[in-house]
């Protein structure tokens, strides 16, 4: 398949992106974000600008590419709700819109988060703005998962970016096993998390429903893929 990659600097983002350049079923993928990866693959093209959602301006053709996996997002720490939702809401929806208008048959997956609102109406929120941003990219006439992941440990060498979670592994990290001994669907590995995005996108898989949970990601992302 050929991969559309926001976010790709993020955590998260790094993560699918590494598994994407070591897997059998991504064919290239091409990475759109505001700032260079610092990563050299045959696999990897990067389109760096100020606007991501400006596919023209990246040379984009929406209906040359099999699925879109969609990691770029802020801590609502500190924010407005006004603020939290044009980065969460507009740009997600800017990018999603005219890529299901011209390929329907696209797979697009949004990371949103464990505890998201699909009322938008709870009293979180950074909850209710994931949850409206959910309901629409849901509503678009193409293939759409909402991933909502409970902890992501970084693994591989996969860095954190945001200071939050830098401080977060830090000073808990070593009790990460620990949870995942007793809540072990409550954790999932950035390796996991970025195989599950492909096993998504790929023919044949069983989905269980169009809003993952931890334990739908970490099943699929466990399953036995092919790697180079």
């Amino acid at each position: 398949m050929n991969v559309l990659l926001f976010g790709a600097t993020g955590m998260l983002g790094r993560g699918v992106l590494r598994e994407c350049l070591r897997s059998d079923a991504v064919e290239s993928v091409v990475a759109v974000g505001r700032t260079p990866l610092g990563v050299s693959h045959p696999k990897l093209r990067e389109c760096v600008q100020g606007d991501p959602s400006d596919l023209a301006a990246a040379g984009i053709d929406p209906a040359a590419y099999d699925a879109c996996f969609y990691c770029l997002g802020v801590s609502s720490v500190g924010m407005k709700e006004e603020e939290y939702r044009r980065v969460t809401y507009d740009l997600t929806l800017a990018v999603a819109r005219p890529l299901a208008a011209a390929n329907p048959g696209m797979t697009f997956v949004f990371v949103s988060g464990e505890g998201t609102d699909s009322t938008e109406r709870g009293r979180s929120m950074w909850a209710r703005v994931k949850g409206k941003t959910e309901n629409d990219l849901l509503e678009l006439p193409f293939r759409g998962y909402m991933f909502r992941p409970g902890i992501v440990q970084p693994v591989r060498g996969v860095p954190s970016k945001a200071r939050l979670s830098r401080v977060f592994y830090a000073v808990l990290g070593p009790l990460v096993p620990l949870v995942r001994k007793v809540a072990p669907n409550l954790v999932i590995t950035s390796e996991a998390f970025g195989r599950a995005m492909i096993a998504v996108a790929s023919p044949g898989t069983e989905i269980p429903a169009h809003i993952l949970r931890p334990a739908d990601i970490n099943r699929l992302g466990t399953a036995p893929t092919r790697h180079n």
